[in-house]
């Protein structure tokens, strides 16, 4: 988009309408005497562009834009700009079919401004956008230099620079749009907190107040149904119970009646075989203690016999270890030994190592030491009273002698070597078809030695491997003999305890062929474990549990029929079915009740008991409905309380009825039979865990048994290999054949040895021969240049003097360290010497542990014999004395087991008669409660074949009835208290408040998400902000440098942040002189700032090119060169915009392709225009009201009226 048109009416100096056309669509330049209006066109361009400081175009207000501010009979102000819109890819945004855009602004005195775009009224927000979409914001120009402002680019702040950058990036009207809608936001805002103030102070606060009261509402109609359905479901459940109590049938009562005869006589005939078997017993000891005499004897001296052999095994086992020690430390000797060597023959080679080491750093150290006095020599030499030729060329002459003497004593030293070389290796010839027969001699031997050796290696890997240790078959011995002891003492223990409760076995035989045993679960104390933490109130279960701990539980009722009919049982005894037993248990009410007065001192006995799931009926029927209390006060309370009323029993059996009765006092002294049992099942898994460990051991002995043997194998194996190499090593380093070859490596080794010696010859005689040269140039040197030489001496003196003080403190070193290394070898070679001695030694004390081992082995042996001789002499006289005690131990354990049956049959026997008293004071409490509650609650009839029924409204297993009760009271005190506080007409007030809320919130959250979509927006514009920004601001900068370069060659200069700062910050100019970073700007002369504006200007062109540039005298401080170079500059390397300069020197406007040329005549501006002479040979003049004309291909093909005057130059 560029000027095409300007018409300028009463506008400043320009009083009539002047229009000025004809503008180069790349270069016009303006230019006229100072005063003549030249400035006043650049001003009314800036005016259309929409300038809003005035003071940019030298006026205070905008009365001051009118011709002699309105006094000369004119009031009105008008420019109109007339802008090609061919490129419609740079069209402003909204006017791309537009060929032409007019904008027009006009301002009247004592008026308002007047804004057309295209003859239509326009705003000047809708100006400053069109312009600004183009990059022509001409209050934030980059394209516009003013008259006098050329410097003021250079004292810009780094913002205001940022902001040029910005605008060629095109960033910037995104900026000031953002800036107002950040603004609207705000006052979004402010309306929003007042419509959140009324929600929340006004509406919410009645709404909350309204929705408590609906909660109120709801909870209270819930509360209701409710406490119906509970109130129902306890009544229910406390009918059902009482009617399942008188359910029980008078063949129940004569069961208990015939169970309290039978245990009655079974006391009375226990009491009977009790007395017979006590008298037998006395007979069989009387008869016993005639015949006993002879076998306390020979027990004695058994005992005294094994005494003897313990003790010599105990020493022959020790013997053995004194043996297998000696025999590990002689081993443990020779692998020190043979270490010793191993390291001995390392030391030996590191030590040659060393010394030669040693050998060439001494060379070397005295290499450096010759050099030095050699150098002092010369400086000494150089720096006598003789003359300054004389003095040079003896000193240099000795040293270039010394070189030539060394290179030849070199060259001697290889002529000596290849000498000894051409005879050592006539001697090598001679010798290797020798060597080769007498390695192919010893070749057998050394395959044998290697062979022996692996043989070694392998025995000892694999002994390694076995990880055996000698003493470990005597430690699982031990572990035998203590572990077979536990087992004895718990089998004696677990038998005594079977002999016990033989009474309470229950055996049957199968009643059916293939009969399932799984089926008969056994009796209910088998079936019982009471926990430790419990195991004080196992004389309590067993008052709980009675008779009833007897009884025999099955599957269902036809296994029980079965053994009954077929079992052939020894005993009476009554079978429990699972499948149809029907316990009572406890309401959860009256125990919660219990548990609230005696706390944890109170228990149901089933709580306290362990068993599987599958008995669980079995468990209910026995232990369901008694408690157990640690106490007899408490059970008295519990047994007695209206609310609790259950049979209870204390830790000690006293047993408590709430019928009345009272049963306990003393009890046995022996353990109750739960207590028994119990113990009898831990002694089983005690004595099977003890079985395991014992057969583990055995499992192991057996395997270190077999492990010593084949350790012993091992170790005679590896002892005879051992001697096969130290044998086969003897003999092949002392026959000839090993010293022929020895004598062959020892000559190839030093042919080795000269060859070095010839290759170091060899690098002698080129060092100095390399010294004779840069001698005999060092001697050409210190003729021209004596002082400089010496110097260069001394230097090298005193790095010698370093260099040698360096290098005498590592000498110092390494000679320490090869003295303690030979110190460290002789006393290895003293070492070797006291570890064979050691050998001899430790040989001599196996040898003679051997022997006191034999000896104690035999008597060992002997004693052996003895016992066994004593022990037979023994078990003959015991098996003849075993018949009374088997005898005696059959009558006592019989004995022992009548005393137990006889005391659980008492304890029984109370149980069974306190159980038929409570049993017939149930059965009419019972009866009295069904009527009454039938006469209390009338629908009871009509829903009581509902009663328990699953899943229906009366499902007592789905609920918890203790809790229910509780639950019933809670209900009851909750729905008074509602029933007064509850608004029943709050459904209807609330729900119009809630639709009110509703919509005010939904405009709310409409507007919040508006608002987060557009801060959300703009934050992802800002980040492409950024980039851009960045782009442009590194772009701008090569451009920059480059620009000023060109203009000013060997220069440069760059944009940069201020320190600490970032690019987002701002920017500021660095400029580079003669390689030097100037600090400042101020250090410039006025034509270096200008150079350095107008290259920040251009560069900024280059990258983003604006329409037009203006450029007020922008020359004004360069010089003619400088002007000339910008002036083809722009008119040949800037062609993409539109320039309108203003200047006063011919080297630039003479480069425009248009001139205009202003002129003030009568108070009045006027304005010729001439064209380039390459283009065109003729300057039309324009006067007053007057219009340029031109030829259509001269003017941009554009048609206007023809001109008053036409004058050719």
């Amino acid at each position: 988009m560029r000027i095409e048109e300007l018409v300028i009416e009463g506008f400043k100096s320009y009083a009539t309408r002047t229009v000025i056309s004809g503008w180069d669509s790349e270069f016009n330049a303006i230019t006229g005497l100072n005063g003549s209006g030249k400035s006043n066109i650049l001003d009314a361009i800036c005016f259309v562009l929409g300038i809003s400081n005035l003071s940019a175009v030298r006026a205070q207000s905008l009365q001051d834009l009118v011709y002699k501010r309105g006094q000369a009979g004119i009031s009105k102000a008008s420019v109109t700009i007339v802008f090609d819109n061919a490129d419609r890819e740079k069209s402003p945004i909204g006017y791309e079919n537009c060929k032409e855009i007019t904008v027009t602004r006009q301002v009247i005195i004592g008026g308002r401004n007047k804004w057309l775009i295209n003859g239509h009224n326009a705003t000047q927000q809708n100006v400053q956008n069109l312009f600004q979409s183009v990059q022509l914001n001409v209050n934030n120009p980059h394209f516009l230099i003013m008259q006098g402002r050329i410097t003021k680019v250079l004292n810009m702040k780094p913002p205001e620079i940022l902001a040029m950058i910005e605008e060629a990036a095109g960033t910037r009207m995104y900026e000031e749009k953002k800036k107002k809608a950040i603004e609207t936001i705000e006052k979004k805002d402010k309306k929003l907190d007042e419509i959140i103030k009324i929600l929340d102070e006004e509406i919410t606060p009645k709404l909350n107040k309204l929705r408590d009261e609906k909660k109120k509402f709801i909870e209270f109609q819930k509360v209701n149904t409710e406490l119906d359905h509970v109130r129902q479901l306890v009544i229910a459940y406390d009918f059902k119970r009482y009617e399942d109590t008188l359910s029980r049938s008078d063949a129940e009562l004569l069961e208990r009646r015939n169970r309290v005869s039978e245990l009655q006589n079974t006391d009375q005939e226990l009491k009977r075989t009790i007395l017979e078997l006590e008298k037998r017993i006395l007979e069989i000891q009387r008869r016993r203690q005639k015949d006993g005499g002879k076998y306390h004897e020979l027990d004695t001296n058994l005992k005294s016999f094994q005494k003897e052999l313990v003790r010599l095994s105990a020493q022959v086992e020790l013997k053995e270890k004194t043996v297998r020690d000696e025999e590990k430390q002689r081993d443990d000797i020779k692998l020190q030994r043979e270490d010793a060597i191993s390291s001995l023959a390392q030391n030996r080679v590191k030590v040659q190592k060393m010394e030669n080491d040693f050998g060439n750093a001494n060379s070397d150290h005295e290499a450096k030491v010759e050099n030095l006095r050699k150098l002092e020599e010369l400086l000494q030499t150089l720096s006598t009273g003789l003359s300054a030729k004389e003095g040079h060329q003896n000193g240099y002459m000795d040293q270039i002698a010394a070189a030539k003497s060394a290179a030849t004593s070199a060259v001697t030293e290889v002529e000596q070597q290849k000498l000894r070389m051409k005879h050592l290796q006539k001697e090598v010839k001679e010798l290797e078809p020798k060597a080769r027969k007498a390695e192919k001699d010893n070749k057998k031997l050394v395959e044998g030695l290697e062979s022996s050796r692996g043989a070694v290696a392998t025995i000892a890997a694999e002994i390694d491997r076995m990880n055996f240790d000698p003493e470990s078959e005597v430690d699982l011995l031990r572990r035998k003999t203590t572990q077979q002891d536990q087992i004895n003492e718990l089998q004696e223990k677990l038998e005594q305890l079977q002999a016990e409760l033989s009474r309470y076995q229950f055996q049957y035989k199968d009643p059916s062929p293939n009969f399932d045993r799984s089926q008969v679960k056994g009796i209910v104390a088998e079936l019982v474990s009471v926990p430790p933490k419990h195991k004080e109130a196992s004389v309590a279960l067993e008052i709980a549990a009675g008779g009833r701990l007897y009884n025999v539980v099955v599957e269902t009722e036809s296994v029980g029929s079965q053994l009954l009919k077929n079992g052939q049982l020894k005993r009476r005894v009554t079978i429990i079915p699972l499948n149809k037993i029907q316990s009572f248990k406890i309401s959860a009410e009256r125990l919660n009740a219990a548990k609230r007065i005696g706390k944890d001192d109170v228990n149901l006995a089933l709580n306290l008991i362990g068993y599987d799931d599958e008995v669980q009926a079995a468990m209910n029927f026995v232990f369901g409905s008694t408690l157990i209390c640690k106490d007899g006060n408490m059970a008295k309370e519990l047994a007695y309380h209206p609310t609790v009323r259950l049979r209870t029993v204390t830790y000690e059996g006293d047993e408590y009825d709430p019928s009345g009765t009272l049963r306990g006092g003393s009890q046995s002294n022996t353990a109750g039979v739960l207590h028994k049992m119990q113990s009898a099942t831990e002694l089983q898994k005690q004595l099977n865990k003890q079985k395991q460990l014992l057969a583990a051991i055995d499992k192991e002995l057996e395997q270190c048994k077999k492990s010593g043997q084949q350790f012993k194998v091992l170790k005679q194996q590896l002892e005879l290999k051992q001697h096969e190499v130290n044998l086969a090593e003897g003999q092949i380093n002392s026959n000839a054949n090993a010293q022929l070859i020895q004598q062959l490596e020892a000559a190839q080794k030093e042919i080795e040895e000269a060859q070095q010696i010839i290759e170091r010859a060899g690098r002698a005689k080129a060092e100095a021969e390399a010294e004779v040269k840069r001698l005999e140039a060092e001697m050409a040197e210190f003729s021209g240049n004596k002082e400089q030489k010496l110097k260069s001496i001394e230097a090298d003196v005193k790095k010698a003097k370093a260099a040698i003080a360096k290098g005498s403190i590592e000498f110092k070193k390494r000679h320490a360290e090869i003295q303690l290394s030979k110190a460290e070898l002789e006393q290895s070679e003293k070492d070797i010497k006291v570890l064979e001695q050691q050998i001899v030694n430790a040989d001599i004390a196996v040898i003679q542990a051997k022997a006191e081992f034999c000896s104690l082995a035999e008597e060992a042996t002997e004693m052996k014999e003895s016992v066994n001789n004593a022990q037979s002499a023994l078990d003959a006289e015991a098996r003849r004395l075993a018949v009374f005690d088997d005898e005696t131990k059959g009558h006592e354990a019989e004995r022992k087991r009548s005393e137990t049956q006889q005391e659980s049959t008492q304890l029984e026997l109370q149980k069974a008669q306190h159980e038929l008293q409570h049993f017939m004071t149930d059965q009419e409490a019972a009866k009295a409660r069904v009527q009454d509650m039938l006469k209390e609650h009338a629908w009871i009839r009509d829903q009581k074949q509902y009663f328990g029924l699953p899943d229906s409204q009366y499902d007592f297993e789905k609920y918890n009835i203790g809790e229910s009760k509780k639950k019933l009271k809670h209900l009851e005190e909750k729905y008074e208290t509602l029933r007064k506080k509850t608004d029943m007409k709050v459904m209807d007030t609330i729900d119009r408040y809630e639709k009110k809320e509703t919509s005010l919130n939904q405009m709310l959250n409409t507007v919040k998400k508006d608002k987060k979509k557009i801060q959300q927006t703009i934050e992802e514009l800002d980040k492409h902000k950024r980039q851009a920004l960045d782009k442009t601001w590194k772009t701008v900068n090569v451009d920059f440098g480059a620009i000023f370069g060109d203009l000013l060659p060997g220069n440069t200069a760059k944009l940069e942040p201020p320190e600490g700062q970032t690019v987002n910050d701002g920017l500021e100019v660095k400029v580079c002189l003669g390689g030097v970073w100037k600090q400042s700007l101020t250090e410039l002369s006025g034509g270096q700032r200008s150079l350095i504006a107008l290259s920040l200007i251009l560069s900024l062109l280059r990258y983003k090119p604006a329409p037009m540039y203006i450029l007020d005298e922008v020359d004004a401080a360069l010089d003619l060169s400088h002007t000339q170079n910008i002036g083809q500059m722009l008119r040949t390397r800037f062609t993409g915009s539109q320039f309108i300069v203003v200047s006063l020197k011919e080297g630039m406007f003479n480069n425009a392709n248009v001139l205009f040329r202003a002129r003030f005549r009568d108070g009045v501006s006027t304005v010729e225009v001439r064209l380039r002479p390459a283009c065109f040979t003729q300057t039309l003049w324009l006067m007053s009201l007057s219009r340029i004309s031109g030829s259509p291909s001269a003017l941009g093909g554009r048609k206007t009226r023809r001109m008053p005057t036409l004058c050719t130059m």
